[in-house]
């Protein structure tokens, strides 16, 4: 399997991205071809002494900035090393395609390059989240910050076939993000949201509010990119609050240390479900190929952990999945109609 890998997206880019990729050749025996400006690649490998078997080195010279307005990546910065790396994708040179680079530039440059499933009214980003029990998936995570109760529905409909799919959940529950748990709460956007997924081939159970997230009130959380985001980030944010203030706890004196000894196992675990990082990338649901976002403050484990979720979605062939689940809807509007 042939990953494409933008080797100049996000914060540690090239050094940690590369590294990444070594490391995924080692682990999951792929093959990647890396985006970006050759000979610094090569430089950067050389003097880090990353292995580059089984990585080409894919010439792609402009360097783009965060700040950079996602529409003009694509217009004005096609030979950047993330437009390179989605026409390869877009050309079948690969069989996926993970950057950590703009969510924004991403998401123009899928829908342009590489081309939204025929029916998708928009691509969104999803991601895993641990939660009590095990984990849920939240879409969109930011790739549409307003949203219409159709792309809504037809974000369940993928998140229902992500979660069965890549992380086994049998007939996975989908709820709406709400501010209450009765029919008549919410915005137009999320009732209408709610008589669409009604009728959806997928196991819905209404409205769930976000107090109730962490603790598995459902295996797919679905709202817009901005009410996801929030989440997302604020997800993060405890998180990280949550292991300093047991980092402070156990280290507070003799008798914490010595009761950390004692429950240290079950401590690590503990962050490591936490962190991000043993999670990989976000899948763009609703591009025709693999796409993955990957942190943008991926270290090596990180990204190799994103490359691990792209082999995963192309092997599983969750994309044709979904365009047979469009396919049953379309059938049954036809018949209800």
């Amino acid at each position: 399997m042939r990953i494409i890998v933008d080797a100049f997206g996000g914060d540690h880019a090239p050094l940690e991205i590369l590294k990444g990729c070594a490391l995924a050749v080692q682990e999951y025996g792929v093959d990647i071809l890396a985006c970006g400006d050759e000979a610094k690649m090569r430089q950067v490998c050389q003097e880090q002494g990353v292995c580059l078997d089984r990585i080409t080195l894919v010439n792609a010279p402009r360097v783009i900035s965060p700040e950079t307005d996602p529409v003009e990546v694509v217009k004005s910065y096609d030979d950047c090393s993330m437009a390179v790396g989605l026409k390869m994708l877009a050309n079948g040179e690969g069989d996926a395609f993970v950057s950590a680079g703009s969510t924004g530039a991403i998401a123009v440059g899928a829908s342009l390059y590489v081309k939204r499933i025929k029916g998708i009214k928009r691509a969104a980003l999803a991601t895993v989240i641990p939660c009590k029990g095990g984990c849920y998936l939240l879409v969109d995570v930011g790739a549409n910050k307003e949203c219409r109760p159709e792309m809504l529905s037809q974000f369940g409909i993928m998140g229902s076939l992500y979660m069965e799919n890549i992380l086994g959940v049998q007939n996975p529950r989908v709820g709406t993000v709400n501010i209450g748990t009765e029919d008549n709460k919410g915005l137009e956007l999320q009732k209408l949201t709610n008589e669409q997924l009604q009728h959806a081939p997928v196991h819905f159970i209404g409205n769930v509010e976000p107090r109730e997230l962490p603790f598995g009130g459902c295996d797919v959380a679905v709202c817009d990119g901005f009410t996801g985001n929030v989440i997302l980030k604020l997800t993060e944010g405890l998180g990280k609050w949550f292991a300093d203030e047991l980092r402070g706890i156990f280290t507070a004196g003799t008798a914490s240390k010595l009761g950390y000894l004692l429950v240290r196992g079950g401590v690590s675990g503990f962050k490591n479900k936490m962190d991000y990082k043993e999670y990989g990338g976000a899948p763009f649901m609703g591009i025709t190929r693999p796409v993955i976002k990957a942190h943008g403050s991926s270290d090596a484990r990180a990204f190799k952990n994103a490359i691990r979720q792209a082999k995963e979605y192309t092997e599983r062939d969750v994309v044709s999945k979904i365009e047979q689940a469009l396919a049953q809807v379309k059938r049954q509007q036809a018949v209800e109609g």
